[in-house]
């Protein structure tokens, strides 16, 4: 496995006497990882995009480019979003990579995002969605199975675009799907959310942490894994020095939360990847969320496989082994067994005599981020 963007993103001085060769195979593995914008903005941190050649350069622009484009985007369709539903007086919480944006916090980056990812309280949920409907966000086509999937077993309304501007949003009422085995109760996280502005929250930053590890290490996808646990070491490293407590709290809010074993991944290969300075007690207490200890290892095999960097330079053997063995786990912690024999049975039919698509998975995603 030849991980330069690992190499680069840990001292990025190395890029400097990258032969063309190397440069070849950096930027694919940067656009493949949606971090191109991120390896600008860390070569521009370190006065370095002067020291490299100009072809890669440009690439790492456009990067840029796009992620800026995003920014004003983005901004944009909050002022709309906090429009719609101001008669409703519901606080709308930002998550994932919408957060760390208008947060401005590291992770921001040169974060891209796909969607923008919001948290409002299950009892609105509808009030909510009639709102979005109302100004423009509309549903796609979903079957009758879909929209039971949906309204009945995820954490989440199916996704809404606007019919003018192409913006897409993903609506939750919790942060995990409600057939799973963790209980968490969603509005103990917009309780102790922080408000950017009126109407506009961000999770809590313990809450943040935690989500950001159960988003990756719950869901199944993981074609862009490595940007994901580099979100988590960015938010892990600031966190701990500008908040009192955070590491003393965070595995006891990951109890609270029931999403202690979540956390533990997160934290795991956070510092496996990046080096995450973890403290050891922090570690050694969120083991503790990990029912069936001797499954570690093979949990090592898997998931440092598919946490790589999604391109060829980076493959290993049973990489394919790894994604479809996590894919199966996923569906696994969403819902019971039945439930679940059934629904990938069902899509195995649906794959095999139709061209219809499932809209929750996220192989068919527009481009597999789902964020």
């Amino acid at each position: 496995m030849n991980n330069l963007l690992l190499q680069v993103i840990d001292n990025p001085a190395v890029c400097v006497d990258f032969t063309p060769g190397q440069w070849d195979v950096l930027i694919p593995q940067a656009r493949n990882s949606l971090l191109l914008a991120t390896l600008y903005r860390l070569l521009e941190q370190r006065d370095l995009l002067d020291k490299i050649p100009l072809p890669p350069r440009n690439h790492l622009f456009s990067g840029v480019v796009t992620h800026d484009r995003q920014m004003l985007s983005l901004d944009y369709e909050v002022k709309w979003l906090l429009r719609a539903v101001q008669q409703l007086e519901v606080p709308l919480v930002l998550l994932k990579g919408g957060a760390y944006l208008q947060a401005q916090l590291p992770a921001a980056g040169g974060r891209l995002i796909s969607d923008i990812d919001l948290l409002v309280p299950e009892p609105q949920i509808n009030a909510v969605e009639a709102a979005f409907n109302a100004a423009g966000w509309l549903g796609g086509h979903t079957d009758s199975y879909d929209e039971r999937y949906y309204r009945e077993w995820m954490h989440e309304i199916p996704p809404l675009s606007h019919i003018e501007r192409g913006s897409t949003l993903d609506v939750h009422h919790t942060i995990i799907p409600p057939t799973a085995n963790p209980n968490t109760d969603a509005s103990k996280l917009i309780a102790a959310a922080r408000e950017l502005r009126p109407g506009l929250m961000v999770l809590a930053p313990m809450d943040m942490v935690i989500h950001s590890a159960t988003h990756l290490f719950h869901e199944g996808d993981f074609n862009h894994g490595f940007r994901d646990v580099l979100d988590l070491d960015r938010l892990l490293r600031h966190f701990a020095e500008t908040e009192s407590g955070f590491w003393d709290e965070l595995v006891p809010r990951a109890i609270e939360l029931d999403l202690l074993k979540s956390l533990f991944y997160g934290l795991r290969y956070s510092q496996k990847i990046f080096g995450t300075p973890v403290p050891p007690q922090v570690l050694a207490a969120s083991y503790e969320g990990v029912p069936t200890k001797a499954l570690v290892p093979l949990m090592d095999f898997l998931f440092m496989r598919v946490l790589a960097p999604n391109h060829f330079s980076c493959a290993r053997r049973f990489d394919g082994v790894a994604r479809f063995c996590l894919y199966v786990r996923s569906h696994y912690l969403r819902m019971p067994m039945g439930l679940l024999v059934l629904h990938l049975g069902r899509k195995a039919w649906k794959r095999r005599f139709t061209k219809a698509v499932d809209v929750e998975d996220p192989e068919y995603a527009e481009d597999g981020d789902r964020d």
